[in-house]
């Protein structure tokens, strides 16, 4: 099954058996940037210095990117500065929503509905067939702690864990400093074709920038 990159960001994130999203904030803008770079990839925007342009609205044939696109060509089309720290900061809550109800539509997490002290709705996600996330970790660890050469699509993926500081819940257990290096290498894009290259550059600069927003916020 394919699946988009906020998407794995997303199955990343969430805890395979309670259905908590661990490092929520930070997992929050990588999804909504993988949504972003997603549509980079598939040359229907284009970031430049910080701001994204719209490049092609054409369907990409997946509901959710679509759904995204539609949004973002709106918004741009109103905030012609087109700042994509704004868009992000706009845009997070409502990508990760759309993000898991995708997840859910393709069978991958079921939702679970609670509630706290029995007043307060609480929603959670568990695993509901882990196939995709398996399949998922397995190339992670192939490529950053075996060494095999990434494809593009993994080295985008990459660049935004490392960017949203995510190493953690992509090697749960694995000590920080022995992933790093590497995905800091990966990040740079050396194996990507050019306009990918430029997409994982731009948008890591960003997701670095609101990651650091968001450390601030929470101290």
């Amino acid at each position: 099954m394919s699946v988009t990159l906020g998407e794995e960001v997303m199955l990343l994130s969430l805890d395979d058996e309670s259905g908590v999203a661990k490092d929520r904030a930070s997992a929050g803008w990588a999804v909504a940037g993988g949504i972003l770079l997603e549509l980079a990839m598939r040359h229907r925007i284009q970031v430049t210095s910080g701001r994204v342009g719209i490049t092609d609205t054409s369907t990409t044939g997946d509901e959710l990117l679509d759904e995204r696109l539609r949004r973002l060509a709106d918004w741009v089309h109103r905030n012609r500065s087109g700042k994509i720290t704004d868009w992000l900061t706009k845009d997070q809550a409502t990508a990760v929503r759309a993000t898991v109800r995708s997840l859910c539509e393709r069978g991958l997490v079921a939702e679970e509905r609670h509630r706290t002290l029995g007043l307060f709705p609480v929603r959670r996600y568990p695993e509901a067939d882990g196939t995709v996330e398996r399949e998922l970790r397995d190339r992670l660890a192939r490529v950053v702690l075996q060494g095999a050469r990434p494809d593009n699509r993994t080295s985008a993926l990459v660049a935004l864990l490392h960017g949203a500081r995510l190493h953690g819940i992509a090697f749960p257990g694995v000590p920080r400093k022995e992933v790093e290096p590497r995905m800091a290498t990966i990040a740079e894009g050396q194996w990507a074709a050019d306009s990918v290259r430029r997409a994982i550059r731009d948008m890591q600069a960003t997701m670095a920038a609101v990651t650091a927003v968001t450390v601030i916020a929470c101290t």
